[in-house]
């Protein structure tokens, strides 16, 4: 299984992530629009939040219209648009943001790893995010680097 790892470290902000997602999801360039954003903290630093594609994911648990599924051959959580009710409950229960409402849709909208050839990664000059097999160093550090921005969060609160 492939996921997206980002390296906070190499992220200069550019935002392009967020144009190359938006113009491949809605056909156009809007970043507010994107399935990836990115998180300006101050000027110390900017991180990339998207969906991390959970083994247990809460929002597909939480959502009442079964919505929420993860697609058989390619482990990808998706949003079936025509089941979802926009009722917003699957924003809440994910812990790292990584679901948003589309308002021009009606619909929860999130990062599905563009089918296997993520266009943020393509075009990210510094590769602060790399689409890599998933390997258990590669997922200790995913869980180890949720739990940095997890301290980093509640530091800000």
């Amino acid at each position: 299984m492939k996921m997206i790892t980002i390296n906070p470290e190499r992220c200069t902000g550019c935002r392009l992530c967020e144009l190359a997602c938006s113009l491949k999801n809605v056909k156009e360039f809007n970043p507010s629009r994107a399935r990836i954003q990115v998180i300006g903290f101050e000027e110390l630093f900017s991180l990339p939040v998207m969906c991390f594609q959970c083994d247990k994911p809460y929002c597909a648990e939480v959502c009442p219209g079964g919505a929420i599924v993860r697609g058989e051959g390619t482990n990808i959580v998706k949003i079936l648009k025509e089941k979802c009710m926009g009722c917003k409950t699957c924003m809440l229960a994910c812990p790292f943001g990584g679901i948003v409402f589309s308002t021009q849709e009606k619909v929860a909208v999130k990062c599905e790893l563009c089918d296997g050839s993520p266009e943020c990664v393509s075009f990210c000059p510094t590769r602060a995010l790399e689409f890599k097999e998933a390997d258990i160093a590669m997922l200790n550090k995913k869980r180890a680097f949720t739990e940095k921005l997890k301290g980093i969060y509640e530091g800000i609160k």
